[in-house]
């Protein structure tokens, strides 16, 4: 009898995505085990611990922390969806080192970015971004992936130059990608072979339609037969019989034949129809939607002077009052705008724009950070912005004094204890 686990495993395997290094087991009947109880309180308060290492985290190796909260993710949320928040943490990450140039060749920061692509809707566009900036260029992977998205395209020649520019950029492992590229070259081979099997296949079984209502040839000297094969020399004439297209007399219907309709012959066109002329006019009975005369009532006509000039009817007099008026009421002016709508467009109408791709959010990340450092940059917010919006979820000041005072008080903690120790073994 199967187990819980292998239960849940096969009522669900249909919707978990499949991951390049695999899954572990048992992180995956636990995951599956946990939606089935609905219990989400653990998988919530690992999360949030995760967010507040992000925010507290000062060693040397911020990028471990990113690759292992995505490690569990992955594991954690075998389906993927909108409650794993996986697109929103990759951007994050990816854009969070972008201008640390000492993870640029980190295979860990390099598999983050294969992930990126893989969720964008344009995942070439993403691997050309990567090239341009320089990330990963001595890494096999990222030439592996990239010619994997190209092959599933149908690109295979430029399949093949991402494999010949990883060569030339001495991407490591070398052995592992050299293996990579015969296996493309062997599926190309290979396609490229059933497709001609597939063409002389095509053409040796192909054969000549058989024509509809054809005469055929009989065989046999005594009793015709009909021939099996009905096509080529084995028909007689094809209108043979459809000569005739008046109706057969009865008198005479033994010795005619049945007029049919030949789609195989060609009608010079369609005729014109016959028009009838006509002996008189449609009767005024005909007439719909005419109106019966009647007497007009209720119509004034305005009357003519004798110099042929309509008679007008005077303006209305002017009120005899004057209507009361405030001396202290003024007509309303208008506030004083303090922003510059050039830089800040906060209280302006929302103008629909076109949807933001991963990749333009980017782009404008890169080009902030740019004007940032050569002083372009007209605009700069004065607080800790990376800390608030880093990770999938928004943080608050008060959250980050709380993580702060936490943090200090389990460092005070661990002092004490280790003096009570140091001091209990002396």
């Amino acid at each position: 009898m199967a187990e819980g686990g292998d239960v849940d495993w096969e009522l669900s395997k249909e919707n978990i995505q499949p991951l390049r290094r695999g899954r572990a087991i048992s992180a995956l009947h636990q995951a599956l085990s946990q939606q089935q109880e609905g219990d989400s309180s653990a998988i919530n308060q690992q999360r949030q611990a995760f967010e507040s290492e992000l925010r507290m985290y000062d060693g040397d190796d911020p990028l471990n922390v990113w690759d292992r909260y995505i490690r569990w993710t992955e594991q954690t949320f075998p389906q993927g969806g909108k409650e794993s928040n996986l697109a929103t943490i990759l951007e994050r990450a990816v854009t969070r080192f972008t201008e640390e140039n000492t993870y640029f060749d980190d295979p860990r920061y390099v598999e983050l970015w294969i992930k990126f692509a893989g969720n964008c809707p344009e995942p070439l566009d993403i691997y050309r971004y990567i090239q341009a900036q320089g990330i990963g260029l001595k890494q096999a992977s990222l030439y592996i992936a990239w010619s994997e998205e190209y092959e599933n395209h149908g690109n295979y020649r430029k399949a093949d130059l991402v494999y010949q520019e990883g060569f030339k950029k001495g991407a490591e492992p070398h052995n592992k990608l050299q293996q990579f590229h015969k296996a493309l070259q062997a599926r190309v081979s290979r396609q490229v072979m059933l497709n001609v099997e597939e063409d002389d296949s095509d053409e040796e079984h192909t054969q000549p339609e058989r024509v509809s209502l054809a005469e055929l040839k009989s065989r046999g000297k005594k009793k015709a037969i009909a021939p099996i094969n009905r096509v080529g020399s084995a028909i007689r004439s094809v209108h043979s019989g459809m000569q005739s297209h008046a109706a057969p007399a009865l008198g005479n219907a033994s010795n005619s034949k049945l007029v049919v309709f030949d789609e195989n012959k060609s009608h010079a066109g369609p005729s014109e129809p016959k028009l009838e002329a006509w002996k008189a006019p449609p009767t005024s009975k005909a007439k719909e939607n005419e109106q019966k005369p009647g007497v007009w009532c209720d119509v004034k006509i305005p009357q003519k002077t004798k110099f042929g000039h309509t008679l007008m009817a005077p303006p209305p007099p002017k009120p005899a009052f004057q209507p009361f008026v405030e001396e202290s009421d003024q007509p309303p002016t208008m506030t004083p705008c303090k922003i510059n709508p050039a830089v800040n467009t906060v209280l302006s109408a929302r103008k629909p724009c076109r949807e933001e791709t991963p990749l333009k959010r980017l782009q404008d990340h890169h080009q902030q950070h740019n004007e940032a450092v050569s002083g372009k940059l007209q605009e700069q917010g004065m607080y800790c912005k990376e800390l608030l919006l880093s990770g999938a979820t928004e943080f608050c000041f008060e959250e980050l004094r709380a993580e702060r005072y936490f943090k200090k008080m389990r460092q005070e903690v661990g002092g004490q204890k280790d003096e009570a120790s140091a001091s209990a073994s002396n």
